[in-house]
């Protein structure tokens, strides 16, 4: 089981390189240690640590919040926390038989492979469209608690760009195929089961409608749909600007709309005629990204 330390290392350097950012709210004690299959109490400490070094503070009724990118120390004091971090080191070390000059050329070959933190991590969600991307690296970050930016699968000159991506595993391959490609995680994912298990309740319903922001979504969604729920009757389907519901969706017996579409429609329309649509990942591709960018 992750330490507090340890939890509280990982968040310092993430917040360091800016994954969060100042203002931005963490994730709460209990969600991020499910996500880290720690308990909440363990995570707390870790926050409680952090709070005490000036980089978080807790809002009532937000949890913990980013309040600087970086610690309070001066350079004497980080010179100072540095110096006995690496005597800890040194001493380890040389408690393992290693001699001065084994040391010192450990340390330079160290000091000319390592990433420095502007470029620790930074990783991307591929999806087909943007904005299915977007609802994956939603389910990354809630379930992972990773944040990714998002590209497409027809954007990938840019996977230079980042250390690691989150590529949906029918992706895999021409990713890897490039050779200036970091690190390519496969994700396994579906729609999100509560939301088929809330349609399938629903025995009225005949028609359902689809609604996105980007036409090139339709046909991805239609057939995942499909497919998880084996609909057999009819799925109209269209796009949003953001202004105007389309007019098929007085139609339908129930509309169901990708995040992008969460503002006009839950405005527009009662909730019981309408569903948000997510994804979610499996379980062994939630621990792939958890080992790789949390533990390590």
């Amino acid at each position: 089981m992750k330490t507090a330390k340890h939890i509280a290392d990982r968040i310092r350097l993430m917040i360091s390189t800016k994954q969060f950012q100042v203002g931005e709210t963490l994730p709460s004690t209990r969600e991020l240690g499910k996500q880290l299959s720690t308990s909440f109490h363990t995570v707390r400490k870790a926050y409680q640590m952090l709070a005490a070094e000036g980089l978080i503070r807790s809002e009532p009724g937000s949890g913990y919040v980013v309040h600087r990118q970086s610690t309070l120390l001066d350079k004497s004091a980080r010179l100072e926390m540095g110096a006995e971090k690496l005597r800890t080191v040194l001493e380890e070390l040389l408690g393992y038989g290693l001699d001065e000059e084994e040391v010192e050329t450990l340390f330079e070959e160290q000091l000319m492979f390592m990433e420095w933190p502007d470029r620790l991590n930074t990783s991307a969600t591929v999806g087909a469209t943007r904005e299915t991307g977007d609802m994956l690296a939603r389910a990354i970050r809630t379930q992972v608690g990773v944040k990714s930016r998002v590209m497409t699968i027809t954007e990938q000159a840019k996977a230079v760009n980042y250390d690691a991506l989150f590529v949906p595993v029918q992706y895999v391959r021409q990713f890897r195929s490039d050779a200036d490609s970091g690190l390519v995680l496969p994700v396994v994912y579906s729609l999100d089961a509560a939301l088929l298990i809330a349609i399938t309740d629903r025995s009225a319903v005949q028609n359902i409608g689809l609604l996105a922001r980007e036409q090139d979504s339709l046909p991805v969604l239609t057939s995942e749909l499909k497919h998880a729920l084996q609909f057999q009757g009819s799925i109209m389907a269209g796009v949003t600007d953001g202004r105007f519901l389309p007019p098929f969706v007085k139609d339908v017996d129930l509309l169901l709309y990708t995040p992008d579409c969460a503002t006009l429609v839950e405005r527009a329309l009662p909730e019981r005629k309408r569903m948000l649509i997510e994804y979610q990942i499996s379980a062994n591709t939630s621990e792939i990204i958890r080992a790789e960018l949390w533990e390590n």
